[in-house]
């Protein structure tokens, strides 16, 4: 998982309750990352800095998060909270944090007027830190995946349980990891009622012509790897995540989804970008597909 490797940190914010929450993923020192969207209906919080062209190389926290719009309201307090312990890029007023957001939508599925806000962000960051590495973060029903659904296709009322779902797999001394909240209007391969073909196009009045609608969905996720990439290279292991979450979900990438990835690199084993965007394109299919074993 992605806190396996060095310098990354995990922590969640959960309320199973109210059926939402948010996740935490620290880098120390700071990671170069780059990243993209592809779904239709992104929220989003400093993906724009993520563009290879743009100035900022290096991020020092990613928050994946429910409550769609408002809960990028939670990274607020990741940036406080790393700004008290000196984190951010240095400018004459001091150090400014780069915290990237990235939300989906769990709204319609629990309580609607609770959503991860400053504090709840906080909480993340002290979750992350406050444990023991590998055994403390979690998956499943926990952090930003604690609404997620998926196979919204049909209906809400047809959605099966999604998650937070994560994998990794290494080349030797090389390691690529994921993390994703899985919360698809389509279906993931092998999961619930997804051994139904999916129409071409579906009928008018049917199911799959109504679906849960455009505020219901979104899978967003981190690629972590150890390789030492700059952020061209960060942003093809990017594109290669949504390759994989293209290979799990049917259809993937729809105009009621706002996918979105961030890759990160912490910089400590040579690597070829192309070696490291294979592994992204296989720990991302891989761990979206074990979403029905852990939700």
């Amino acid at each position: 998982m992605i806190w396996e490797i060095d310098g990354v940190r995990v922590g969640h914010w959960s309320d199973p309750v109210a059926r939402t929450g948010c996740t935490a993923v620290l880098f120390e020192p700071a990671a170069v990352a780059s990243g993209e969207v592809r779904g239709g209906a992104p929220a989003s919080h400093e993906l724009a800095l993520l563009d290879p062209t743009a100035t900022v190389e290096r991020i020092d926290a990613v928050v994946l998060t429910g409550g769609s719009a408002f809960g990028l309201a939670s990274t607020f307090g990741v940036t406080a909270w790393c700004e008290e312990r000196g984190r951010g890029v240095p400018t004459p007023a001091g150090r400014v944090p780069i915290v990237v957001g990235m939300g989906l939508f769990d709204l319609a599925v629990g309580d609607a007027t609770v959503r991860p806000g400053p504090v709840q962000g906080r909480s993340a960051c002290d979750a992350a830190i406050g444990g023991d590495g590998a055994a403390a973060p979690g998956l499943g029903i926990v952090g930003a995946g604690c609404g997620a659904t998926v196979g919204k296709w049909r209906g809400l009322a047809q959605a099966v349980p999604g998650g937070l779902v994560g994998a990794v797999q290494r080349d030797g001394e090389l390691a690529v990891a994921a993390l994703v909240a899985v919360n698809a209007w389509g279906d993931v391969d092998g999961v619930g009622r997804s051994g139904e073909p999916w129409p071409s196009m579906p009928p008018p009045g049917s199911a799959g012509a109504r679906g849960a609608g455009p505020f219901a969905n979104t899978t967003i996720g981190v690629v972590v790897t150890n390789a030492r990439l700059d952020k061209l290279g960060c942003h093809h292991v990017a594109r290669g995540a949504h390759d994989g979450l293209a290979r799990a979900v049917t259809p993937p990438h729809s105009h009621v989804d706002g996918d979105a990835f961030v890759a990160a690199a912490t910089g400590d084993v040579d690597a070829a970008p192309e070696l490291v965007r294979a592994l992204a394109v296989t720990v991302v299919d891989r761990a979206i597909r074990s979403v029905g074993s852990v939700a």
